[in-house]
Formats: C-alpha cells, structure tokens, sequence
C-alpha cells in the first residue's frame, strides 16, 4: 500500500508542478508529499524530480517512470471499476497470428468464442505459415506449434500435438500395412518433398530418425496431401489436429503407432511485458484450457 501510495504522489506532483497541488487533490499536507516521494526515490536509488522553491521538473529517469506510473495507476483504477460493475471486463483490439491450416480449423473458432464472451474485444487474426515478426507487425499472440527459438519472445504452452502415419482403409485393402518403418520403401508416400522425410522411431529405445520416403506425388499444401490420403492414393503423415476426425470416423488408420515420434508443444507467444493486457491474458488461457485437454484432440476435432 505504501509503494501505490508513493507512486500516487510522484505521479500528482509531477502532473501538477508542486508538492502543493497534490497535496490539495489528496487531502493531506505538502510535507506528507515530501516525505512519500523521498522514500520514493531512496527506495529506486534514482533521482525522479529536481525540487526546487518555485517549482518542480522531471529528470530523464523521472520522464519515463512517470509514463509507465500513468499507466499503472489507469490500468488498476480500470480493473477496479470493471470488477464494481460486476466483474472484469476486457476491451481494445486483439491481433493474432496462427499457421494457416491449424488456425483455419482450431484458432477461428476460439477467437469466436472470445468475442461471444468479451464482446468488447475486436479481434483481426491473421493466417499464415511464415514465422512473424510480433513487434514490428503489431502482433499480440501468435500460436506457433514446435519448439520455441526466439529468446527475445515469452511463452506459454497451450498443449500437445502428434503426428501419425495414415491410410485409408481402401489404399490399406490392396496394398497392405507396413510394420516397421523400414517397409515404407515398398509404399507410396504422400509427402511434401524428397528432403523433408517422416519423423518416427526407430526402437522401443525411443531412438528418433528422420525416414527418407518417396512416391508418386508431392505437394508443398499439408491439405492436398490430406486429401489425397482419404482418396485411398498412399500413406501420409500427418498432425492429429487434421487427421483426428478420420482417424475417429474410421475414413483413416493410424500405422506404425508404436514408432510415433515424441509429440511436440503447442505454444501461444508474445513480446516480453511485464503486464500483459487482460485481453491478451484472457485469449491465452481461454487457449490452454482448450488444447490442454488430451479430450478435445479426441472427441471428433
């Protein structure tokens, strides 16, 4: 209570030119004032206001404290009022960015869900499979799925994903299944290029090694491939979060189960703050109680 205090009189002497006024706006002498913003300072070990008989100025340190203290002081008057009509209410704009295919099918329909609930909220959610830039694009969340590189970025993980080897019953009926990775060599492998092989396991150990597969047709669109899997054409691999709705349906087999590579993290990142905005905050968890429920990845999404 102490520290808000003393904020509350930096930031009123500051905006006001003297240890007068905001003591006049607080109800309590100029002395108090004083006292508050010299524990202020000798607490900071840094200079904020430079004092003098006839008025006040900031320092340099003082300038940029004062605009984060502003904003503090708005942000917890805010809360307070949202929570006294009743509970909190986010607001402001919302941007985030998601890989085209997993946001198509799981991020839209939770941004829906977001805005039904915080209606004060707009959101613009951008789609795409490069990796953006969260500050010069004015991102606040992005999902992104596998391993976290920019250390520049916080994050939060939202879940896990897997991907299988697939088949349609019918490609399964002529041509048979394969039990061990190896036998992929007498199958025709739907995949997105000659360099990019499947991920799988190569023993109970758990050694992971990437196989070289190859057939008849490649194509750098995850969806084409997909389709072409349920049309009974070859073997894909493909992520749980687009295949499971076949793979519960019946309309694809999951192979080779046994030699699946470990699952991956699904992740919502951010630029580093110390204060997310509750939209933000609000969005991410709405995020993680979603995907982190193995059930929702099992129950017809």
């Amino acid at each position: 209570m102490d520290h808000i205090k003393q904020i509350e009189a930096f930031v009123n002497a500051a905006t006001r030119g003297s240890l007068s006024a905001a003591a006049q706006l607080e109800g309590i002498t100029p002395a108090v004032i004083g006292r508050r913003l010299d524990a202020l300072e000798a607490r900071l070990g840094v200079k904020l206001l430079l004092r003098t008989t006839r008025k006040l100025s900031l320092t340099f340190e003082g300038q940029a404290f004062l605009e984060d203290c502003q904003r503090i002081l708005n942000d917890l008057a805010n809360a307070e009022a949202a929570v006294s009509l009743g509970g909190i209410r986010a607001s402001g704009h919302l941007k985030v960015s998601a890989p085209a295919g997993f946001g198509r099918r799981h991020v839209a329909p939770q941004v829906a869900v977001f805005m039904q609930a915080n209606p004060q909220v707009s959101v613009r959610l951008d789609l795409t499979d490069r990796i953006v830039d969260l500050l010069n694009e004015g991102v606040d969340c992005a999902v992104r799925i596998g391993e976290m590189a920019d250390s520049s970025l916080a994050s939060s993980k939202l879940g896990e994903m897997r991907r299988v080897v697939v088949a349609s019953p019918a490609y399964l009926a002529e041509h048979g299944a394969p039990r061990t990775p190896a036998e992929l060599t007498a199958h025709n492998c739907l995949s997105l290029g000659q360099q990019r092989g499947w991920v799988l396991r190569q023993n109970v150990e758990g050694e992971v090694a990437n196989h070289k597969v190859s057939g008849t047709f490649e194509c750098n669109d995850g969806a084409v491939l997909h389709a072409w899997a349920l049309a009974g054409k070859g073997l894909a691999w493909r992520s749980m979060w687009e295949v499971g709705d076949d793979l519960q349906s019946g309309r694809l087999v999951s192979l080779l189960d046994e030699h699946a590579a470990p699952s991956v993290g699904i992740y919502a990142v951010f630029p580093q703050r110390r204060h997310l905005p509750l939209r933000v905050r609000l969005f991410i968890d709405q995020l993680k109680t979603t995907f982190g429920d193995p059930q929702y990845w099992g129950l017809g999404h």
